[in-house]
């Protein structure tokens, strides 16, 4: 559990225009996940049914103007929250100061995300290799962070079938993808048991995405 704890966050290169950003949330992590439930609170995590008629293992919920939504008539994004009936809650500033770093540090200055899907990981829980296409404009980046246990983030390429690099993400770490690797495969393993300080037996995920036509 945070290998490299005594160590300022660094970049560290994965493919072209992705990189992963070593402990970049590290410090502002306990204020990202006390705004978490802040956001639950509002709209409840729950475990989605696929298309095929699959229960995610992973719970999530969303923030922003708009939230992913899964059922048995396909993904989308909506502006409501089917859960409550409710618009999502807004995207915290504590959450969008992040993302926008984050995605400047990366070499993507011009993100606007409007949606922020929200993970919840309990051990076993996994998320399976898959492309992000469901947003409209396939030009922005994705800004993914890791908050509580560590995962193993498995990294394709443009086919399913590419090799997969597994690397281990910490408390704090943040993954950035756009331009040529905009739609590598990607997932994560099954969560090994464990117990974080700061959020015990979960990992969190928050996934940054630029979900309406930007206009």
């Amino acid at each position: 559990m945070d290998l490299f704890a005594d160590q300022p966050p660094w970049h560290e290169p994965l493919d072209d225009g992705a990189v992963i950003l070593r402990r970049f949330a590290f410090a502002t992590a306990a204020e990202l996940l006390a705004t978490i439930a802040q956001v639950a609170a509002q709209s409840p995590f729950r475990q989605m049914v696929t298309p095929g008629g699959y229960t995610m293992s992973v719970a999530m919920t969303s923030c922003g103007p708009l939230g992913w939504t899964s059922s048995r008539s396909g993904y989308r994004y909506a502006h409501h929250d089917p859960l409550t009936g409710k618009p999502w809650p807004e995207m915290p500033p504590a959450f969008r100061t992040l993302c926008d770093d984050a995605a400047r540090a990366a070499g993507y200055p011009d993100f606007q995300p409007d949606a922020c899907l929200i993970n919840r990981y309990a051990p076993g829980a996994k998320l399976s290799l898959h492309q992000d296409k469901d947003e409209p404009d396939l030009r922005a980046p994705i800004v993914s962070v890791s908050l509580g246990l560590p995962a193993v983030f498995q990294w394709g390429g443009l086919k399913r079938s590419d090799p997969l690099k597994r690397l281990l993400l910490e408390h704090g770490d943040v993954v950035v993808w756009g331009g040529p690797s905009r739609l590598y495969y990607h997932g994560v393993q099954p969560l090994k048991p464990g117990f974080h300080p700061d959020t015990g037996p979960w990992r969190y995920n928050l996934t940054f995405r630029q979900a309406g036509d930007g206009e």
